[in-house]
């Protein structure tokens, strides 16, 4: 199935819309680690400020959300490499993960019901980078495709010791965003659904069905006259 692009904006457009939307995509994106706190109190901690009954790791989660979408969103455009990948997991699970930053070198798992474990393949950073370089040269696909298919690729490959999730959703918003696309953004309205699906993508290894949901639900942008 072909996606197009929804969206036309200038890189600069672009930063505009996310950052217009900043806690909402950091009040979402911490739903990956189980934070389960209100959008104000999001706002609050991303302020600086601490919530009373929010845990320090909770908080932590926010604040490196926070951090790793301002280096999305940074004027000056920095190429979409294996290297970036790496910068923003070193952000996003700086106190998570066992090496943040660093590709996978042992097992990992993921828990996609409650008696059923998905075991990813053991990481291989010369076909992580063949997969990203061929990607990003394929003329063949839209950049709101390209974005989409990176992001569940790495999710499910589970290519660093931790923040797998949160680093996908951040680096396939830096395509979107370099290319004046949107974002890509599940409201959280929709997570019930989304749960379902990409534990059938990691079930399956095809991701048609929820590349084909999340370009009807998560795509956002706004259309200029």
């Amino acid at each position: 199935m072909q996606y197009a692009d929804k969206y036309s904006l200038t890189r600069e457009q672009n930063i505009r819309f996310a950052k217009k939307n900043f806690t909402r995509l950091v009040h979402t994106n911490s739903r990956f680690e189980g934070v389960s706190t209100t959008l104000p109190q999001t706002q609050t901690i991303m302020d600086g400020m601490g919530v009373s009954g929010v845990s320090v790791k909770d908080m932590n989660t926010i604040v490196n959300l926070k951090r790793g979408w301002e280096m999305v969103v940074q004027p000056q455009k920095e190429a979409l490499t294996l290297n970036y990948m790496k910068k923003i997991n070193a952000v996003v699970a700086a106190q998570d993960s066992l090496a943040p930053g660093e590709l996978r070198t042992g097992g990992g798992l993921v828990q996609i019901g409650s008696d059923e474990d998905f075991v990813p393949d053991p990481v291989n950073e010369k076909k992580e980078q063949k997969f990203l370089t061929e990607l990003l040269a394929n003329s063949a696909i839209s950049i709101t495709d390209k974005a989409m298919t990176l992001m569940y690729h790495s999710m499910r490959n589970q290519i660093f010791w931790d923040g797998n999730k949160r680093t996908a959703t951040l680096v396939a918003n830096k395509l979107m965003i370099d290319n004046g696309v949107g974002l890509i953004n599940i409201p959280l309205n929709h997570w019930e659904k989304w749960n379902e699906l990409i534990a059938d993508y990691y079930r399956s290894n095809d991701m048609g069905a929820i590349k084909k949901w999340t370009y009807e639900v998560g795509v956002q942008g706004v259309q200029l006259p």
